[in-house]
């Protein structure tokens, strides 16, 4: 089991997508550092979202995108020059009982690299290590790197993320197949926001995927509709709004 009490709410990127004002205070936070992950945590979230992705000098950062705001790509630039936190020093400065989703965004050198070069392998360490001291989720689009970990990561759960609109019919199976503990689903997905005549209902489709031994991620729901995925039975939800998920559905 990855999350106890469901639905979990993870904050995305931190305490959410872009530079969030903090309730309460004057100061904003930007998405995937520090002071968002603790913001998030303050706000009383037990389990935060980051993504990672790799740099020319083979560190890992945490950025969503392939490119820095000025264009040039993070794969062509060291870490020091990325203006990027690490990963490492994010985690060390994490406290230790915070549970972290790790999304990996791989990137298109990873097809060329030397296999010791690629964001899987680069990770493997530090994944390592941190599941010693805390509880961690891996996700990612990338069902090769999703493969890697699985042979060489025993014990830490992995969950398939499916892009928007991505059918279920297929996103389910494919994790399953794939010997994951998780699928992660966006809310396009689902039939709630953009009904989709061809899909089952949700809490079927939730059925199926625990049958299977999947628990099921939704990203991101609103406020407003997270009321219909914690009945629909996702064990989790990646949100950007996150106080007023928390309200919704506590």
């Amino acid at each position: 089991m990855i999350f106890e009490n469901t639905p979990t709410v993870i904050g995305h990127r931190g305490y959410g997508a872009g530079d969030l004002p903090v309730p309460g205070s004057d100061a904003t936070v930007a998405e995937n550092t520090l002071p968002s992950l603790l913001a998030a945590v303050d706000a009383g979230l037990s389990w935060v979202e980051i993504d990672v992705t790799r740099t020319a000098d083979d560190d890992l950062v945490l950025r969503h995108d392939p490119t820095v705001p000025d264009g040039s790509y993070l794969v062509d630039l060291p870490a020091t020059a990325s203006g990027l936190p690490r990963l490492a020093d994010v985690l060390d400065a994490l406290p230790a009982d915070v549970a972290v989703d790790v999304d990996v965004k791989s990137v298109l050198e990873d097809a060329l690299d030397d296999p010791s070069r690629r964001t899987g392998a680069l990770l493997l360490p530090v994944l390592r290590r941190e599941a010693r001291r805390r509880p961690l989720l891996v996700t990612s689009f990338d069902p090769s790197l999703l493969v890697l970990l699985r042979d060489e990561l025993p014990g830490v759960p992995l969950g398939l993320l499916t892009w928007l609109r991505f059918p279920l019919w297929h996103g389910i199976p494919a994790a399953a197949g794939l010997d994951l503990q998780a699928v992660g689903v966006h809310t396009g997905s689902c039939g709630l926001d953009h009904p989709d005549t061809r899909l089952r209902p949700l809490e079927h489709c939730v059925n199926v995927a625990h049958k299977a031994g999947l628990e099921v991620i939704a990203w991101c729901p609103t406020a407003e509709r997270a009321p219909d995925y914690a009945a629909a039975g996702v064990d989790a939800m990646v949100v950007n709004d996150v106080p007023g998920v928390l309200a919704a559905v506590g």
